[in-house]
């Protein structure tokens, strides 16, 4: 296979196949794509996409990359394609994520360049024909952290009482989510998604699953990090900057119950998605992740008094 793509990135860039570097490993997600670099001799690189076509469909990724970069937002410059075979070749964002920008630089500097995106995210990239972000596929990933968290991980399944408690809490987090302006949501917006491009604008990568959905959505999948904890005082206060932003018309403590409210609705499926990627995939390393999210769900469900009910369901099994 990497003979082959080699061969073919080769034709793409109108270069001999001997002017490649043999394909380098790129991380993979947590899908069935898998990215290379591919290097030439006077420097230039680039990011090779193979999606097998029986596994994952790429035309989602095409048309969305264009929207973003259509909005001025830093997508990946596609320069060729087959679908047939799922391979792309991409412009090359390189290798330093925000992820590792956080961690050494100035927290309110980085969040101010990726409010930059978001904003334009919401307000400027189309969302027209983009699947909606309604109650069915909410509840769809809701499902995920009875199906896989509960019943495989935990071996803790709800009783038929606890269920209907259950369903009450999807229905509620539903509610929250179709109340708030529905925009672009990219989905899976988080730190090691987004490169560090010097003084570019960030770059925005894995975003072939974007939606129409809530306004919020994105925003706290930044916020509540996988690998960093903030300050509630710091989030509150980032939250409120963006609706300064995007929804000033909104009340700042609707917004506030609209973040938390999306957050939590996000954080029970991230933890079912990670048991499911560790029984049904193999995949276990994101097991030793979940304990973080567990807490975003706990710090939530304390605040609200609407929430308590639910708290005492689910606490003893986080």
């Amino acid at each position: 296979m990497s003979d082959r793509l080699r061969q073919w990135c080769a034709a793409q860039l109108a270069v001999a196949e001997e002017q490649l570097s043999p394909l380098e490993n790129v991380a993979g997600d947590a899908s069935f794509r898998r990215y290379y670099r591919a290097r030439l001799a006077d420097g230039r690189s680039y990011i090779v996409m193979d999606a097998p076509p029986d596994k994952e469909d790429s035309q989602p990724f095409i048309d969305v990359a264009r929207r973003l970069r259509g909005a001025d937002v830093h997508a990946p410059e596609i320069l060729a394609s087959d679908l047939q075979k799922g391979w792309l070749l991409l412009e090359d964002l390189g290798d330093d994520l925000y992820k590792k920008a956080f961690e050494q630089g100035d927290g309110d500097v980085l969040m101010t360049q990726i409010f930059d995106v978001l904003e334009s995210q919401a307000g400027r990239v189309s969302c027209e024909g983009l699947p909606a972000y309604d109650r069915e596929r909410l509840q769809v990933e809701l499902d995920l952290f009875p199906d896989w968290y509960l019943g495989r991980q935990r071996m803790q399944p709800f009783t038929e009482e606890e269920q209907s408690q259950w369903d009450d809490l999807c229905a509620l987090l539903c509610r929250n989510a179709a109340a708030q302006p529905q925009v672009f949501v990219h989905r899976d917006f988080h730190s090691c998604n987004l490169m560090v491009l010097g003084a570019a604008a960030p770059g925005v990568i894995d975003f072939q699953d974007a939606v129409c959905g809530p306004i919020t959505y994105d925003l706290m999948s930044i916020l509540l990090d996988r690998y960093i904890t903030w300050p509630r005082a710091q989030l509150e206060s980032w939250m409120n900057t963006f609706r300064q932003r995007v929804a000033p018309e909104v009340e700042p403590e609707e917004w506030l119950r609209w973040c938390d409210w999306m957050g939590l609705q996000r954080n029970l499926k991230i933890i079912g998605i990670f048991a499911r990627l560790s029984h049904r995939d193999g995949k276990s390393g994101y097991l030793e992740l979940i304990p973080r999210f567990a807490d975003y769900v706990r710090d939530v469900l304390m605040r609200y008094s609407e929430l308590q009910s639910y708290r005492t369901l689910l606490e003893h099994r986080l």
